[in-house]
């Protein structure tokens, strides 16, 4: 297993992990909404950020993308999930921020719960321009 910077090869994989774990994580939000923002993921998003992948048995698992301290994706492959690879590419970017700000959807519990326990921090109620649904704006600082 190994987490490195990603090359236009892996970039595919990571749409499909990017929409398949959006559906899944966010069933709350309609599933044509997410195809719908593939194209601009793959044009826009993916290549503004600093993304790494997580490279386990013979193929890309899951990835993180930081826009600066932005946390901007943070994907498993759905079927790899429990696995610890979510924490694996946090803890990476952690070691290389001093200080990292995020946004998730209040109703995708599990993330929620995940950054609390990774020593995040809810700072702000939002709601989400584009869907209209209730966000939480969350932040977590190195110790140094």
């Amino acid at each position: 297993m190994q987490i490195r910077l990603y090359t236009g090869q892996d970039l595919d994989r990571m749409l499909q992990i990017w929409l398949e774990g959006s559906k899944q994580a966010h069933d709350f939000i309609e599933g044509s909404y997410w195809e719908s923002n593939l194209q601009a993921m793959k044009e826009e998003y993916i290549p503004m950020s600093q993304s790494y992948v997580l490279e386990a048995e013979g193929s890309v698992q899951g990835f993180v993308s930081m826009v600066d301290d932005y946390l901007a994706a943070l994907f498993v492959a759905p079927d790899q999930q429990g696995r610890g690879y979510g924490k694996l590419l946090l803890d990476y970017v952690k070691e290389r921020q001093e200080k990292i700000n995020l946004k998730v959807y209040q109703d995708n519990g599990s993330a929620v719960r995940f950054y609390e326990k990774n020593g995040f921090i809810v700072t702000a109620e939002l709601a989400d321009e584009q869907t209209s649904a209730k966000e939480f704006a969350m932040s977590w600082e190195a110790r140094r």
